[in-house]
């Protein structure tokens, strides 16, 4: 602006129109920081306090002679960039061993329980049964109670209508001990654990309960 007013002999107004500029604007002047000592005092006391939100802060700064609105507070706390940042929690990371791709069906089975209630208020528990790679559901086993020799039962005639499977993966159908777990051990079947206890690591027994035999 005072090159143009100086080098082409332009008037203030003129050369403000030229460079599309208010008058008010070239002409302002910012004014003096009022909130100085206290912005001075609130970054010390955030230093010395890291985890003190704006609040608290407002609540010492009271106690030390500032009589100031907290909303003034908060507005030089933003400013600042005081904010306390919180705290991730650290999640354990666990190595999960690599599961062996499936290249074809009756490799590995995945059985759980569907529950459901009736009107009259009891119980009815489904045992399910899927192909883990055609993600056909192979029984659906209905009843009020499933005990360990249904299972077997079960089990047993997909074995002679479909042949032995590689592997069965299941998370509380079948135990290792006991009785259910000679009955397991007599049909010659691996028998793979879940990790979790509620979805299978593949997630693809879940998907296909949907699926009608």
């Amino acid at each position: 602006m005072a090159y143009a007013q100086a080098e082409h002999g332009l008037s203030e107004r003129t050369a403000c129109k030229l460079l599309g500029m208010k008058r008010s604007s070239y002409r302002y002047e910012p004014r003096p920081d009022r909130n100085a000592a206290l912005r001075e005092a609130l970054v010390k006391l955030a230093r010395q306090k890291p985890r003190y939100g704006y609040r608290r802060l407002h609540a010492v700064l009271s106690r030390c002679g500032h009589e100031v609105n907290v909303k003034r507070v908060y507005r030089l706390y933003v400013e600042e960039r005081l904010m306390v940042r919180r705290k991730r929690r650290k999640r354990l990371v666990r190595d999960r061993a690599a599961e062996p791709r499936l290249t074809g069906a009756n490799q590995e089975w995945a059985m759980d329980f569907i529950v459901d209630g009736l009107t009259t208020g009891r119980m009815v528990r489904i045992l399910s049964v899927v192909d883990v790679y055609t993600r056909e559901c192979l029984a659906l086993e209905a009843d009020t109670s499933l005990g360990s020799g249904r299972v077997t039962r079960v089990l047993e005639r997909l074995i002679e209508e479909r042949g032995r499977p590689e592997n069965v993966r299941s998370d509380n159908v079948l135990t290792q001990e006991g009785k259910a777990g000679e009955k397991r051990r007599s049909l010659s079947i691996p028998y793979g654990m879940c990790l979790t206890t509620t979805v299978p690591p593949s997630g693809f027994h879940e998907q296909g309960l949907s699926v009608r035999p």
